[in-house]
């Protein structure tokens, strides 16, 4: 282990508990900008997701994934933040849960042009959601620049993550069922939302 690895490995983990101590408030947030992404697992897994796909598809894709994102988020809390909702913006969050692990569960190897559209499309669902469920007491400016800051990191946390899971003996199909495992967590997210009902038998 070389001390490159040991350093992100450690950053990593700092990271990983700081965000694991955030209470999860949901909707009816109430808290500052940097707090609200870590308030909702189905936020949480997508921007961890994305960090780590640009890890896996690897190249320039590993901060142009991201920062399309980010971008696009920035333009979809901008539009929440005066009030315009984008339209199905909590289906578009729980679609992204289950794209993106998928995505990671295949390996797919996108173009980076066509991965950073697809994150920039979820990106403004999840960028409106912050918007909107701004507290009236918070200064946009303040609120929108904490959520980006927060998601970023995640985006870090999530490649950094992915990049040590592949530096391991068969790195590369743990990576892929973790994307299958996010995958699932986004169709309970979808059936939790359209309300549709298990069937156990």
């Amino acid at each position: 282990m070389t001390m490159r690895w040991t350093l992100l490995r450690s950053l990593a983990i700092a990271a990983a508990l700081l965000a694991g101590v955030a209470p999860a408030y949901a909707h009816g947030f109430a808290g500052p900008g940097w707090l609200h992404p870590l308030t909702g697992p189905d936020h949480m897994l997508a921007m961890l997701a994305v960090g780590a796909w640009s890890a896996q598809v690897g190249g320039r894709a590993i901060w142009i994934v991201p920062s399309a994102f980010v971008g696009a988020m920035a333009l979809g809390g901008a539009l929440g933040l005066v009030g315009i909702a984008v339209p199905a913006t909590e289906v578009g969050i729980a679609l992204s849960v289950l794209c993106l692990g998928a995505l990671i569960a295949l390996e797919s190897r996108a173009a980076i042009p066509l991965a950073a559209i697809a994150v920039g499309l979820f990106g403004v669902c999840h960028g409106n959601a912050h918007g909107l469920e701004m507290p009236g007491s918070q200064s946009p400016l303040v609120y929108a620049v904490g959520f980006l800051a927060t998601t970023a990191g995640l985006h870090i946390v999530g490649a950094v993550l992915a990049l040590l899971v592949l530096d391991r003996n068969k790195g590369r199909m743990a990576l892929r069922l973790g994307g299958a495992a996010t995958s699932l967590a986004g169709v309970a997210f979808v059936v939790r939302l359209v309300g549709l009902p298990i069937a156990l038998a």
